[in-house]
């Protein structure tokens, strides 16, 4: 039980690190990072999209909106994913994260993807 807390807290550093991080290089513009947003004709959007991906990694954080959390980074990075593939792009670079995210909620609640164990 202590070794899965342990890999469970790890995993959302690193997920909530690598998120905003991502976030915050849109959102300040970096133009490496929104290099990649030409090619899909959303330039513009960058301030928009980090700051939302920020939002999105802090509600992931916190036990009581988890939940939210995670539904809100899922869409955002599927359809980063989408976005990626219908520009014959790598799905990759959405893909890790949305894994992570995935694996960490399961980790943290896994009742989220189960249910709630019956009463009797």
């Amino acid at each position: 039980m202590k070794t899965k807390k342990y890999l469970a807290t790890t995993l959302l550093v690193l997920t909530t690190v690598m998120v905003i991080l991502s976030g915050l290089m849109k959102a300040i513009q970096l133009p490496w990072s929104v290099n990649g947003l030409v090619k899909f004709n959303l330039p513009h959007a960058a301030t928009a999209l980090g700051l939302l991906e920020m939002t999105f990694a802090v509600l992931f954080i916190f036990p009581k909106t988890m939940r939210i959390g995670f539904i809100l980074l899922s869409c955002y990075f599927a359809g980063a994913m989408a976005t990626e593939l219908s520009h014959d792009g790598s799905m990759l670079n959405p893909a890790v994260p949305l894994s992570l995210i995935w694996i960490t909620a399961f980790l943290r609640d896994k009742y989220m993807f189960i249910g709630a164990p019956k009463s009797v």
